[in-house]
């Protein structure tokens, strides 16, 4: 018997895209225990979640908001006990050798004068400068700080801060200078606690009373006396603005330093002012017109580059002086130093300027190495970029007294001919500066002439190793490399060690390590450092230094160094790098050594100047009046004293070494 098959269900049919309707509750509830949810929730259930979500978020913030305030909260300082300013700055007073005061350093501060009492001037220039909405702002500005933004995006650098005279004063009171996203946070902190905690006429009060305006000065009144003399009380409108400008950079734009950069500064501020109506442009740009003057703004600046180069020294001398204010004794001699600054002036303002020459250095040395005078560019307020001691130039041809040293110490004589001819080492061929061969000569006579071609031929015949030797025995401190071009100056080299190096020939034979520092004390009068005297220490024998030094003052009689000739005998030698970049004449007297460099800081090639013109013109002009008043000698005339103090075993290695090999091939060969 055979089944009947099972009827199929009839297929749904489409309904033109609407869903059926359900038919009952059993089907909903069924859907539901199949876990089938509606596409939407309802409006009450999703503002219910947004609302938990957002208490959520509100409460985390709140905690992580609170350990940041706390952790920012951890190192800040006690906000009831305001700092004195400038209390950790460390005071100093650097003498010169004759007892006079060069430079004194450390904070100044003057009367106390409350916003109330200051003039209008000087207020209406720092608002305009430093924070034109003061008095509208809760200690941040951020129509300022957006201002700030966009003009240091545009820069493509941090050119403009945004900073409040309440942040300023901030970070002046509690905090330093450090430039971290902490210290920021910090500084808003203390901003609000500023604000809440003084009025507005408090907080000027306070920042115009504790502002750093450079040179020591702190506060108006302190600032206004340093710089013009009087009280803070009766600033006038030209020097508000120069005084409120000087925030910016307080260092570099210090008055008795920098005035022309100062005035500079002053007249953007005063251009401030105009804009915000505190004057009118008429007004502003007649005072533009019209500097301040400026107290002390000439005098004393050529010693800076001295003082800055013994403030770097004392921390090596004397490590104990670290933090402490100090009184500082050093070998500076005022009349020498004065000397040397209106040689340079006057080589660099008349033929300087003829000639592509727009930087210069000197370095005066007694014969130990005690500095006497130290230049170290045209301009401090300019640049205190110190090219006496950090410039590394290449010295030319006087060089070569270190190939001819080591050419005399290995035996060779003055009188020994050579041949000024084309020469090839490793496919290099020098020149002279003429472009001319002289053909055959004697030693003294080449060097006097300054002829390269023999100055290679020598230092080939002593050794290069040893003219690199040589250096670095008589105080060359910068990488000297055993190269064919050596003796032609090609290695850069610091002046003052260069000064150094002549100074040995001028004493006769013995190390002259330049120094600037003879004693360094507490103010109080306790002894930190003393420079302890210590026997000579002989670098040359004598007879290598009577042959130098012969050589050496053929150069000035009527070698390449003609122009340094003056009033007394005189030894040195020129130098000049290739296409005139550097330009160097390096000599002594009886009494003192001189190092004298001209060029340009980006190595511009000067026109025609040469170690023989314009640098030893102006070595002559300097020594001239550095000897005024004393006695004509001759030269080497304290190499006796020297000698006598020395001690034999008081000698540099390399001269015990050439010593024992002499006296080696004495007894071999009996002479």
């Amino acid at each position: 018997m055979s089944k009947k098959p099972t009827p199929k269900k009839p297929a749904a049919t489409p309904t033109s895209g609407k869903k059926k309707a359900p038919t009952g509750g059993k089907a909903s509830s069924s859907r539901k225990q199949m876990g089938v949810q509606s596409e939407k929730q309802p409006p009450k259930r999703r503002a219910r979640r947004v609302v938990y979500g957002l208490s959520v978020a509100a409460v985390w913030s709140f905690m992580l908001g609170l350990v940041t305030l706390a952790f920012l909260a951890l190192d800040l300082p006690d906000l009831d006990n305001l700092p004195a300013p400038g209390a950790a700055d460390q005071a100093v007073v650097i003498k010169a050798a004759n007892g006079a005061t060069l430079v004194t350093q450390g904070p100044i501060y003057g009367d106390w004068i409350p916003a109330s009492e200051a003039p209008d001037a000087i207020i209406r220039a720092f608002l305009a400068v430093e924070d034109r909405y003061f008095f509208e702002h809760a200690g941040i500005d951020f129509r300022g700080l957006g201002r700030a933004v966009i003009s240091n995006v545009q820069a493509g650098r941090v050119r403009a801060g945004g900073s409040t005279i309440t942040q300023q004063l901030a970070k002046n009171l509690f905090l330093s200078n450090e430039r971290t996203i902490k210290r920021k946070a910090q500084e808003l902190l203390l901003a609000f606690w500023l604000e809440q905690k003084f009025t507005k006429e408090q907080i000027l009060t306070l920042y115009l009373n504790r502002v750093y305006f450079g040179g020591g000065a702190y506060g108006i009144d302190a600032a206004s006396r340093k710089f013009f003399g009087h009280s803070a009380t009766t600033l006038s409108v030209a020097e508000s603005a120069l005084l409120a400008g000087l925030v910016k950079a307080p260092s570099s734009l210090a008055p008795h330093i920098n005035p022309d950069g100062a005035w500079e500064r002053a007249r953007v501020v005063l251009g401030a002012m105009a804009d915000t109506g505190a004057l009118t442009p008429e007004a502003a740009d007649k005072i533009k017109k019209q500097p301040p003057r400026i107290m002390g703004a000439v005098s004393g600046r050529d010693v800076r580059y001295f003082t800055d180069w013994v403030l770097s020294q004392t921390s090596e001398v004397a490590p104990a002086s670290k933090g402490k204010s100090l009184v500082i004794y050093t070998t500076l001699d005022p009349g020498v130093q004065r000397a040397a600054a209106m040689a340079l002036e006057r080589g660099l303002s008349g033929e300087g300027k003829k000639r592509g020459a727009s930087q210069g250095a000197i370095v005066a040395l007694d014969h130990d190495g005690a500095v006497r005078a130290m230049v170290g560019g045209e301009n401090y307020g300019k640049s205190q970029y110190n090219r006496a001691v950090q410039a590394l130039r290449q010295p030319g041809s006087a060089f070569k007294l270190f190939s001819y040293l080591a050419a005399l110490e290995s035996g060779i004589d003055p009188n020994d001919r050579f041949i000024d001819r084309e020469i090839n080492i490793d496919g290099w061929s020098p020149k002279n500066y003429t472009g001319i061969f002289n053909g055959e000569m004697e030693l003294h006579e080449a060097f006097a002439r300054s002829i390269n071609t023999v100055a290679v031929q020598v230092a080939e015949e002593a050794g290069r190793e040893k003219v690199a030797a040589m250096a670095k025995r008589l105080g060359i401190s910068t990488s000297v490399m055993p190269l064919a071009s050596l003796p032609l100056g090609t290695e850069e080299v610091k002046l003052l060690d260069l000064a150094g190096a002549y100074a040995a020939v001028a004493n006769g034979g013995f190390e002259a390590h330049p120094y600037g520092i003879v004693e360094v004390t507490t103010l109080e009068g306790q002894v930190i450092y003393r420079r302890t005297p210590v026997n000579p220490r002989a670098v040359l024998s004598y007879k290598v230094v009577e042959d130098m030094t012969a050589m050496l003052g053929e150069v000035v009689q009527s070698g390449s160094g003609r122009n340094a000739r003056i009033d007394r005998p005189v030894g040195g030698k020129t130098g000049t790098s290739q296409d005139s970049r550097d330009a160097v004449f390096a000599g002594f007297s009886s009494d003192m050594t001189a190092a004298v460099w001209v060029g340009n800081d980006d190595g511009t090639p000067m026109k025609d100047v040469t170690g023989g013109g314009l640098p030893a013109r102006v070595w002559a002009d300097f020594m001239i009046e550095a000897h005024a008043g004393a006695p004509v000698r001759p030269l080497l005339a304290d190499a006796g004293l020297y000698r006598a103090a020395a001690s034999d075993d008081n000698e540099h290695e390399d001269l015990k070494k050439q010593k024992k090999k002499k006296s080696f091939l004495s007894r071999l060969f009996g002479n």
